[in-house]
């Protein structure tokens, strides 16, 4: 778990409207939300029924697509 130490911003009325964090928390969050998404990515991709191609075949095709 990673440890953050909010500061809140108030409005005039004492509702909390926005946050500030610590340069380091903010991108650890930030890390960590990378790492989730790659996880449910990978989760999704596991689970798809298409077949798989060969890496190298992939990069060509991209390279392919990219030129074009």
């Amino acid at each position: 778990m990673i440890a953050v130490h909010p500061q809140f911003i108030t409005d005039a009325a004492g509702k909390k409207v926005s946050v500030i964090l610590p340069l380091d928390e903010f991108e650890a969050l930030l890390e960590s939300l990378e790492d989730l998404d790659d996880v449910r990515l990978f989760d999704e991709a596991k689970g798809n029924k298409e077949e798989a191609i060969d890496i190298n075949d992939a990069f060509k095709l991209i390279e392919e697509n990219r030129k074009s």
